[in-house]
């Protein structure tokens, strides 16, 4: 049976650059791998295909005279390429690339955990910045031993289970799988004479207090990043990061929608009838609004560069005061006549110029009603 050509088994043009070789690989790897396709002879051909391609395509000398002869470069011990190969290569080229490892090479040390921690502040901080000390309790180097894990003034050796790599090769037939070493668990070196102070581990546990800088304008689940701040790395290895995630407390008066603040104001029904003028709390202190004659309930008032300033420009969002009638309580007798009084005053006028929204409604309705009748 004859092979196809190597190109198109990548699903590649002949001028494909290294770059594109590799990445179609991987992504073809990944797919056909006998692990994802357990009992699928089809995907297993496919794979072995595919890695018998990525080879000679990836190795100048080979793809050059593939190239030039096809094939016929790699028949009868012309270049000595092709075959299956074994797993245990593709998972070098692959998860190497990705996870920092590589064929032959040590791994490469994983540097500390990232942490996040967690900050309420109030909605005056958020808007205005604040300077918050934080304690977080967290891994840090071994002083004494210097992140080494060994006894100050011995060193480790290498493993020699291992050879450093820190990981061992395990072959079952036709697989080869990769563990960590069970000798150094991983480290790729071995300490005889372990630290007193962190029994060997390179690491310590301690609290440690961090001043934040919160920036005017954040918001709930907003995260600020403070750079190797997180848990030191094992053997010495670079420190992961610090996130410190916001939560804004809930306000009294406002409510938060991005940049804009809201804000309910009642107001007696004799205001929203006759108009008036009114004080309303902003961030920076109290200012005065114009109510105008017949305001409805739920009317909403714009006060510009009255919210809060962006943390990525100098833009400030509004303050939206939503005006709410309220109704009076704990009337005496004379209220409620004057009230009743009032009522029946409203309602002499037929045409509901007085209250035009309850007759829009009304109106509606009844047509709704007459409507369900003629059907």
């Amino acid at each position: 049976m004859s092979k196809r050509d190597y190109y198109e088994v990548l699903g590649l043009a002949r001028g494909a650059s290294e770059a594109e070789i590799k990445k179609a690989y991987k992504r073809l790897a990944m797919k056909h791998h006998p692990d994802r396709n357990q009992g699928n002879k089809e995907s297993e051909e496919l794979f072995k295909e595919i890695k018998e391609a990525y080879e000679i395509l990836s190795d100048q000398s080979k793809r050059s005279a593939y190239d030039q002869y096809g094939h016929a470069a790699f028949e009868q011990g012309g270049m000595g390429g092709g075959g299956a190969g074994d797993f245990g290569d593709m998972f070098g080229d692959i998860f190497g690339d990705l996870f920092g490892g590589g064929r032959g090479g040590r791994t490469r040390q994983a540097r500390g955990s990232d942490l996040r921690y967690g900050i309420e502040i109030t909605l005056e901080e958020a808007v205005g910045g604040v300077q918050k000390e934080i304690r977080i309790p967290t891994l840090q180097s071994c002083k004494p031993c210097k992140g080494s894990g060994a006894k100050p003034g011995t060193s480790s050796s290498t493993c020699t289970t291992c050879g450093g790599a820190g990981q061992v090769q395990m072959r079952q037939g036709f697989f080869a799988v990769q563990q960590t070493c069970p000798t150094c668990r991983g480290r790729g070196k071995v300490i005889k004479e372990p630290c007193t102070s962190c029994r060997g581990e390179g690491r310590v546990e301690e609290y440690k207090t961090l001043s934040v800088s919160i920036p005017a304008g954040v918001d709930t689940n907003n995260r600020i990043r403070l750079a190797g701040e997180g848990e030191a790395g094992p053997n010495g290895a670079q420190p992961g990061d610090l996130y410190v995630e916001i939560h804004v407390k809930p306000h009294p008066i406002f409510e938060r929608d991005g940049n804009n603040l809201y804000c309910d104001v009642p107001i007696s029904f004799t205001m929203a009838a006759l108009g008036g003028e009114i004080e309303v709390p902003t961030l920076d202190g109290r200012v005065k609004l114009k109510i105008p004659a017949e305001t409805q309930t739920h009317k909403s008032f714009r006060l510009r560069d009255k919210g809060v300033k962006s943390v990525r420009s100098n833009s400030r969002g509004d303050l939206i005061c939503r005006v709410v009638i309220e109704t009076p309580v704990k009337l005496n007798e004379q209220q409620k006549a004057l009230l009743r009084e009032l009522g029946e005053s409203c309602g002499e006028n037929a045409e509901g110029d007085n209250s035009p929204r309850s007759k829009s409604f009304f109106d509606g309705v009844k047509k709704f009603f007459d409507d369900l009748k003629g059907n």
